[in-house]
């Protein structure tokens, strides 16, 4: 079999979360693990790569991969277990985050670890071992996962444990789905006793000042994340610290997925789903500095040392709170550009970061920094330091990416790291310096044990591990 004899049905547009990226594939959406089986041998015989994809929220090129081949994994999708007694719950790798939760809640459990957004698959998150707003007390996902079973290219099924298989364990999760298919995966959950948080916020009128305060308070709450004025030349901002509400009237209430979910409108009035086409004329230079000034002022003010109550999925999905958001980022859409620096240099190197784009004339709109710990996975990210995310508007895509590359610079002499699932700009002597020869020599040696056709492959592998 040749391209040519591959179903034309099978074409698709295949687009990052970002919109940044637009490609064409041949996309198959297995429900079993035969049908992945079916895939795989159907791809080497036309000659082509597959590339896994989950629900497509990474906002680089992890899972697309340009005239190849696709798996999307979300119709693999079912809860094959859950024990309400031990909190254990077993799942396919197209679960997303907002199924585990709407499933166990109510028996009072959440996600131990969970993005911005509820709606990434299981699978997916693995692959890049995400992190959420409680990185230094919970770790990575990665770190609760008890077992899971895979696909390998090579045919063989396995089952890893941090003990069983542990090398393939601690593999399989980070290295963006380059190594096998993960067909099960068996988590512990986090026990609650209600479905709510006390959220703690407090202004910075400096980046230094809050990083401080990320790492001297990190202890004291369940969660903590900084939002920082990215066209400030300061990085002034504010932080957001919650902890488990542990007893509340009517806690088993609290529980209920009805107390658990987003308005549909926004003060009552304007409907979210159509918030996106409003937000669109404020992306910009000026816009956003508006509303970055305003968002400031009132946290300085109004809501400075302020203690409020939110529901679980109020304080950790606010990337969910307008559909589509994405969109108001315009036609060529955004990438966002994050790093994870150590304790010692992260206040200096992004200092840096942020002036040298706001001298470019190209600051971003958006800007996040959490506490991190490190793990033990192979394509870590993770550091003993911050991250700092950073939303970028592409006008000029040229200018963006000589931008980021500067940005890497520094990250790099301060002993930086970088994640692939947000990754768009990274350049494969970059990723050499941020791996490491030693990481780089286990993976290629893992690669050729389990993909030693090298089947399993996506438009970021080509561009930092071909050539």
């Amino acid at each position: 079999m040749s391209v040519s004899q591959l179903p034309l049905e099978r074409l698709d547009k295949v687009e990052n979360y970002g919109h940044s990226r637009h490609t064409v594939a041949y996309v198959y959406r297995p429900n079993q693990v035969a049908q992945i089986e079916e895939v795989f041998a159907l791809a080497r015989r036309a000659g082509l790569s597959v590339a896994l994809r989950g629900a497509g929220r990474s906002y680089g090129d992890a899972a697309t991969n340009s005239g190849q081949v696709v798996l999307d994994l979300q119709r693999m999708n079912r809860i094959l277990d859950w024990n309400p007694a031990t909190g254990v719950i077993k799942v396919e790798p197209g679960v997303t985050i907002a199924q585990i939760w709407q499933h166990v809640l109510e028996d009072g459990y959440w996600p131990p670890v969970t993005s911005g957004t509820m709606f990434p698959t299981i699978g997916g998150a693995l692959a890049h071992n995400i992190h959420g707003k409680n990185n230094t007390k919970a770790g990575t996902l990665g770190e609760h996962v008890l077992e899971f079973t895979a696909l390998l290219p090579n045919g063989e099924q396995v089952t890893c444990t941090p003990t069983e298989n542990s090398e393939l364990f601690y593999a399989l999760i980070s290295t963006a789905g380059l190594l096998g298919v993960f067909t099960s995966v068996t988590l512990k959950l986090k026990k609650l006793h209600t479905g709510l948080v006390d959220v703690h916020a407090w202004a910075m009128t400096h980046l230094g000042e809050m990083m401080r305060d990320l790492d001297e308070r990190k202890h004291e709450f369940d969660y903590i994340v900084g939002w920082v004025d990215t066209l400030d030349h300061n990085g002034r901002g504010q932080i957001h610290g919650a902890n488990y509400v542990h007893d509340a009237p009517n806690a088993a209430e609290t529980l209920r997925l009805d107390k658990q979910v987003l308005p549909d409108t926004f003060f009552g009035l304007v409907p979210k789903s159509t918030l996106w086409m409003f937000m669109t004329p404020f992306m910009n230079n000026v816009g956003t500095r508006l509303i970055n000034t305003a968002k400031y002022v009132f946290s300085a003010t109004l809501e400075q040392r302020k203690i409020y109550r939110q529901s679980l999925v109020e304080f950790n999905y606010l990337l969910d709170y307008v559909p589509n958001w994405e969109k108001s980022y315009g036609r060529s859409g955004l990438i966002q550009y994050q790093t994870f620096i150590p304790l010692a240099t992260a206040t200096d190197a992004y200092l840096e970061m942020l002036r040298l784009a706001q001298r470019r004339g190209m600051p971003p709109f958006l800007g996040v920094t959490k506490r991190h710990r490190p793990d033990r996975f192979l394509f870590t990210h993770a550091v003993d330091g911050y991250s700092f995310a950073m939303d970028f508007k592409v006008t000029n895509a040229a200018r963006l990416q000589k931008l980021c590359g500067e940005m890497s610079d520094i990250a790099l002499e301060a002993g930086g790291r970088f994640y692939f699932a947000k990754d768009s700009t990274l350049t494969p002597d970059r990723a050499r310096r941020y791996l490491g020869e030693a990481t780089l020599s286990k993976f290629q040696a893992l690669k050729a044990q389990c993909d030693p056709e090298n089947l399993l492959q996506s438009d970021l592998y080509r561009r930092l591990f071909v050539g």
